[in-house]
């Protein structure tokens, strides 16, 4: 199990020195969640922000779009130095587009789907992509409760992803922590975005270790 904090949940006054804080804890990677207000009702950063802090890390840089055209902005994000970008199958853009924009770009292209949207919308698309990020919460703020019924559908994308033989991860995202992780990797989850359960622990080393470990 890789270990993403998302920093959705540091303390942005310091938003470099957070980022070192993690990969010191030893963090796998830097998951940077992009908001714009109208996908979803919250606003974040955008690509001039991430491009500040690029240097605080040599950890990948896993940044979800929860914005309506990422199109519109994937070459700012790669840019920026984003080492993986995922958006949604939700959004407004052409999706295969927008997978085709950051690849030519060098850049990991992902898919993201909502609590309410299924499996099967991303299978389409799964020979082109690296990475599917299920939403194990509804996007838009951090500090959600896990949702564990989202876990069929990890087992779906990845009996899709073995049937086919695809080099494909899967990332869940929202409220896991040491309690729910290990169900997280029996299901097939490859990359744990941990947003409170290690920004707010006293120890964050200690925490991503102890989540570690629960997967073994």
């Amino acid at each position: 199990m890789l270990i993403a904090p998302s920093l959705l949940s540091c303390d942005f006054s310091q938003f470099g020195k957070e980022i070192e804080r993690m990969d010191l804890a030893g963090a796998d990677y830097m998951h940077l969640d992009v908001m714009d207000g109208h996908f979803v009702p919250n606003i974040t950063f955008g690509a001039p922000i991430m491009k500040y802090v690029r240097d605080f890390s040599d950890k990948v840089f896993d940044v979800h779009l929860m914005i309506s055209d990422p199109l519109k902005y994937a070459d700012d994000f790669c840019d920026a130095g984003a080492d993986i970008i995922t958006f949604h199958v939700e959004c407004d853009s052409d999706i295969d587009k927008t997978i085709d924009k950051i690849i030519s770009r060098g850049v990991k292209a992902g898919l993201v789907i909502k609590p309410n949207t299924p499996a099967s919308a991303v299978f389409p698309y799964l020979d082109r992509i690296s990475m599917v990020l299920v939403m194990t919460v509804e996007p838009g703020f951090g500090g959600q409760s896990f949702m564990a019924d989202m876990l069929p559908k990890v087992r779906e994308i990845k009996a899709e992803i073995e049937k086919r033989n695809l080099d494909v991860i899967i990332e869940a995202d929202g409220g896991i922590g040491l309690s729910n992780i290990k169900d997280c990797a029996e299901a097939g989850v490859d990359v744990a975005v941990a947003g409170t359960s290690v920004f707010k622990a006293p120890d964050p080393k200690k925490a991503i270790e102890e989540m570690k470990k629960a997967c073994e």
